[in-house]
């Protein structure tokens, strides 16, 4: 019977051969031809995900040379109709003109055990092998694993959800949209806020708001490089570049007005507006700075921090492309640029779309 099934199907009778392959099934389910065919009838109905796994099977399972070599053809077969399939649903996804914005895709950390778990469903999304995919998902803090036009991203993204894989997808424009204005000190703090800061145009000015507004803090480190002389291995004189100092900041989200408060150590007026320690002649800027995040953590007791900036900015600070697109709205002085300032402001940034309640979000 096995040979009227190979006739009806080198003739593509399919209901012949599956009239034929249901009797086989229940007389020897066994039989590797069986399977063999099984797996072709799936194949020819569209059942891609049965059809591989018989396939699959049939390569653990069988010493027949001609059943392997035609299981490996039908598995690439599967492989050449889902590499077409995406890149129809991808040309699909980046037609309209806002699916063609540069944007970024984000993988949030999962733990040791889900990472072994989810790896073969991240390799199968990316064409990858499951070694590789499990050392690319994240385990501490969020990886930027993709840039590009957001269609492409939205499309893998939303697979990688459906396959449990937790991430997001933001457009770099969306970022731009942020108001930042930079704090020069606390005025008052009461049952109604105010500072001073500066916008982006430097102007000066005040801006009252409640606690209750701010939804999120973001905490960063940005190195400050300078030029230093040092002595080679030749013990001749040479020039480096090498971090001497570093400057905090404190990003507080308020959602609902679109803006993003940042606070920096180097710029803070510590001696004028609120006087929220007791000036003492001895006060370092550390010392300043800490009294000034500690009583924050007063006034916000509830709001999360967010403090993962520095391993997330080490896995993209090639990403020079991308980070110049994006305006940092840090104002250090540097003799020459650095991507470190426009991947705080990007952390930040996605921490406000992404996260932060009351946000209309991308995805």
């Amino acid at each position: 019977m096995i040979e009227q099934v190979a006739a009806a199907f080198e003739r593509k009778d399919y209901h012949t051969a599956a009239k034929l392959l249901k009797i086989l099934l229940e007389e020897s389910p066994d039989n590797p031809w069986v399977q063999f065919y099984l797996a072709r009838l799936h194949e020819v109905s569209k059942k891609y995900d049965h059809a591989e796994k018989v396939y699959r099977q049939l390569l653990r399972s069988t010493t027949i040379t001609k059943i392997l070599t035609q299981a490996r053809q039908g598995l690439q077969r599967l492989q050449e109709i889902e590499q077409e399939a995406r890149q129809r649903a991808i040309i699909e996804a980046t037609t309209e003109p806002s699916n063609t914005e540069l944007g970024v895709l984000v993988l949030e950390p999962l733990t040791n055990e889900l990472k072994a778990q989810l790896a073969p469903k991240f390799a199968q999304i990316f064409q990858l092998d499951n070694y590789t995919a499990r050392l690319t998902l994240p385990s501490r803090g969020w990886k930027l694993y993709r840039t590009g036009q957001i269609g492409e991203l939205k499309f893998y993204g939303m697979q990688l959800q459906q396959a449990g894989i937790p991430c997001f997808w933001s457009t770099i424009a969306t970022i731009g949209q942020i108001r930042v204005f930079q704090v020069n000190n606390f005025v008052e703090s009461a049952a109604n806020t105010t500072v001073l800061c500066r916008n982006s145009a430097n102007q000066i000015g005040s801006l009252t708001f409640k606690w209750s507004e701010v939804k999120a803090r973001v905490l960063g480190l940005l190195p400050i490089f300078e030029q230093v002389v040092d002595v080679d291995a030749k013990r001749k004189l040479e020039r480096k570049t090498k971090t001497q100092d570093y400057a905090q900041f404190c990003d507080l989200h308020l959602p609902g007005r679109g803006c993003i408060l940042r606070i920096a150590d180097k710029s803070y007026e510590f001696q004028k507006g609120l006087e929220i320690t007791p000036q003492v002649s001895q006060n370092t800027l550390r010392i300043n700075w800490n009294s000034l995040l500690e009583w924050l953590d007063q006034q916000l007791p509830q709001i999360k921090v967010w403090s993962d900036f520095t391993p997330f900015a080490e896995t993209i600070l090639d990403q020079t492309e991308m980070l110049g697109n994006i305006q940092s709205h840090i104002h250090l002085f540097r003799r020459d640029k650095t991507n470190w300032d426009p991947a705080f402001h990007l952390y930040s940034g996605l921490v406000f779309s992404h996260v932060t309640p009351n946000r209309d979000r991308d995805n």
